[in-house]
């Protein structure tokens, strides 16, 4: 719905500076940052480059356009930008009510949709660097009858209608006349944007028309990205890890999880009540302050019973009330390691109210609604113990409540009866109330702190009870009692998240555990197509009825694919367990840069080798191809297993823990880690002989360190940090 087009107006040949939609048939060069694409292509006797890039401090994306005449003659190149407005959820709903509007001083195609109730005062715009040469907003006169996006039936005639009027199917379709000497260039550039009001989006317009203007929007583009990407950089024995923990992990976190909240496969906007919470946890190294920021915006979306919103839109926070028996945890649990991490322990006495609304009737799975909030608040603390205890339950094995689905929103039907019970969710809750017990005893209140870790030693009793299939854990219990997860069924046999958070909980018997995480490696570890599974085999014909996941075909997504968000925790809970080598290698078989490195693979795969999938299929003929990239908290959860769980550079208040997890056959690393204004070059040795009685040795700037901590100083000094790790 968005096209660049060229046409020479001396041949009327028509094509796209881009591959898609009509690209020429000369190669395409096309590059990939943080923040910005560009596009490189050579062919009718014109060198062409498009840079886009979203501005930092404005609702605009620059669309900047540099031909090159390399024929010996002057030309004339008619570009095209065209933009399909939608100014709502669907075109096809949206379409009726937007108004077009031309403004002649600005030279700029406006646009509004009074009918939306959030964004009617809100008006877009699409406008150029330079006067016009035609416009139209008719999408029908331009496509054209029988036309499509590659042959659009308004580039083989002469000219635009310049149509402004309300009622047809609309879109913003400029024309620029570019003419070029012989050797000669020309920089043009299309801005799409939307202001608040008229006068704003106006005035949107005449700052970007500047030349100027566009070059400092770009620099600051690169300067916002850098300064946040270059927080912590590291070199390691694998270029390709390096790719992923120095940049694109963390942008993909950032630009498409925690502020666009969209992308290919998903175009949402809503925050997700545990997706953001999990996603803001990787951010303490380099943004701690967005990651506060989030924390306090979630607890604004609690009940007043202690139950949240499993999703909401912004601005109005219209959401959805579930069910979902895990969201409402991951407050306290992402506040705990938020406090841990920073030390930052003033969050918990932030204000925050509660929403307020009649709870959910018994034939209620759900309801969607706006929700008035109270005029008072509470302190983040009591929003994270509202929390708990709504969220600790407790069914007829002791194990909690599965309700309308875990961490798997697939699974929701096992407990819809009210009766199901979750075995992952007794590991999460018991990691939740063991981490947040450790807060109340900071505050002094050392009754409350024992309260909860009886409460998470009782669970920790039942899930090894009840919980223990024989050679690994089960997942849950169905309403009527029925396991599943078991080594008796025909269809989801073992699941990994079971396993991996007995391990990450601290909470599984050490053997079972281990025992447990083997059988993962075992069963749902493929090294040889390059998968770790969720679970296996899929659902297909099982009698019972686990919910929506069993919709999904064989290996796709949640039902036995690689569900990429639990693969990273089964990597994690191997490393936590000491085998380096298989975490490490798990690592590599997540990253995408290696479903991608061969065309072989390529072809397979299918899908960005930058960023994470969240899914990968895994039954043929679909096995080893990437489902739905940018929008998945695996992202966040890389970063992490990377940077801490294998590179073991931890935050700890005004400390860094550095407690790597290297294989063996790596000399080390070397990271330089930015606090404030101080910079720290810290350089890993993978063998020596430490002091006696010590696993490692760690000198600061010469001095040897007590243990493993480093005490961080925002002094502007750059120091040096070597640790040596016994062989």
């Amino acid at each position: 719905g968005e096209v660049l087009y060229l046409r020479d107006e001396e041949t009327a040949e028509v094509w796209s500076p881009t591959p898609q939609p009509c690209g020429a048939s000369a190669p395409y060069l096309v590059r990939h940052g943080a923040g910005y694409t560009i596009f490189e292509h050579n062919s009718h006797a014109l060198r062409q480059q498009v840079r886009l890039f979203a501005v930092a401090d404005a609702p605009v994306k620059i669309i900047q356009l540099r031909l090159e005449n390399a024929a010996p003659r002057t030309r004339r190149v008619t570009a095209t930008f065209y933009a399909e407005w939608v100014l709502g959820v669907s075109r096809d709903v949206a379409a009726q009510f937007v108004i077009p509007e031309f403004d002649d001083d600005s030279q700029a195609l406006l646009a509004r949709n009074p009918w939306q109730p959030e964004f009617g005062e809100r008006v877009a715009f699409v406008a150029a660097s330079k006067r016009l040469h035609g416009l139209t907003t008719d999408r029908s006169e331009f496509i054209g009858r029988l036309g499509t996006l590659a042959q659009p039936a308004a580039l083989g005639r002469i000219g635009l209608s310049s149509t402004v009027q309300a009622g047809l199917d609309p879109c913003a379709a400029l024309q620029l006349h570019i003419d070029l000497p012989a050797g000669g260039s020309e920089d043009v550039w299309f801005l799409l944007g939307q202001g608040a009001d008229r006068t704003e989006a106006t005035a949107l317009v005449a700052r970007f028309q500047d030349a100027d203007q566009v070059e400092r929007a770009w620099q600051a583009v690169n300067d916002l990205w850098d300064g946040l990407l270059g927080a912590v950089q590291v070199h390691t024995p694998e270029p390709a890890m390096d790719l992923l923990l120095n940049r694109w992990l963390l942008y993909q976190s950032l630009a498409c999880r925690i502020w666009g909240r969209s992308a290919f496969y998903q175009s949402s906007g809503a925050f997700g009540f545990r997706d953001q919470l999990q996603d803001v946890m990787a951010l303490v190294h380099a943004a701690p302050a967005l990651a506060r920021q989030h924390i306090l915006a979630a607890a604004r979306r609690q009940f007043e019973a202690g139950d949240v919103l499993h999703w909401w839109h912004p601005p109005s926070g219209r959401g959805v009330r579930t069910r979902c028996s895990d969201d409402l945890l991951w407050l306290p649990f992402v506040t705990a390691h938020y406090v841990e991490a920073t030390g930052d322990d003033s969050i918990l006495d932030e204000q925050a109210p509660f929403l307020l609304a009649a709870p959910l009737r018994a034939d209620e799975e759900d309801r969607y609604g706006e929700y008035a909030a109270t005029t008072g608040g509470a302190t983040l603390y009591e929003h994270c113990q509202r929390a708990l205890a709504y969220g600790t339950t407790a069914g007829a094995h002791g194990l909690p409540l599965m309700g309308g689905g875990d961490w798997n929103d697939g699974m929701n039907r096992v407990g819809v009866e009210g009766r199901g019970e979750s075995v992952w969710l007794g590991w999460f809750l018991y990691a939740t109330l063991v981490r947040f017990a450790a807060l109340c005893a900071q505050r002094g209140e050392g009754e409350q702190a024992a309260v909860y870790r009886q409460r998470a030693e009782l669970l920790r009793q039942a899930m090894e009870h009840s919980g223990w299939d024989g050679d690994w854990y089960l997942r849950a219990f169905y309403d009527d009692g029925a396991p599943l997860g078991s080594a008796q069924d025909t269809e989801c046999q073992i699941d990994s998240i079971a396993q991996s958070w007995a391990v990450l909980s601290r909470a599984g018997e050490p053997g079972r555990a281990a025992h447990a995480m083997a059988s993962v490696q075992r069963r749902l570890l493929h090294p040889e197509v390059g998968l770790l599974l969720l679970f296996t085999p899929p659902f297909d014909k099982t009698a019972h009825d686990p919910g929506y996941i069993k919709g999904y075909l064989p290996g796709i997504r949640e039902n036995g694919g690689q569900y990429t968000h639990a693969a990273v925790w089964s990597a994690w809970a191997f490393a936590e367990l000491g085998e380096s080598e298989t975490a490490e290698a798990v690592f590599r078989l997540l990253n995408p840069i290696h479903h991608a490195d061969t065309r072989a693979k390529m072809e397979q795969y299918r899908v960005e080798p930058y960023v994470i999938a969240a899914d990968v299929y895994s039954v043929a003929p679909h096995t080893g191809r990437g489902g739905w990239t940018w929008y998945t908290g695996s992202a966040a959860w890389m970063y992490r297993l990377g940077l801490e769980g294998i590179l073991g550079i931890r935050r700890a208040g005004a400390n860094l823990v550095i407690e790597p997890h290297l294989p063996a056959g790596w000399p080390g690393y070397t990271a330089t880690y930015r606090y404030g204004q101080a910079t720290y070059q810290i350089s890993v040795h993978n063998g020596g002989a430490p002091p006696e009685g010590m696993t490692s040795r760690m000198t600061v700037d010469g001095e040897l360190a007590v243990g493993n901590l480093l005490a961080l100083r925002d002094d502007g000094a750059v120091h040096q940090v070597e640790v040596m790790l016994c062989t």
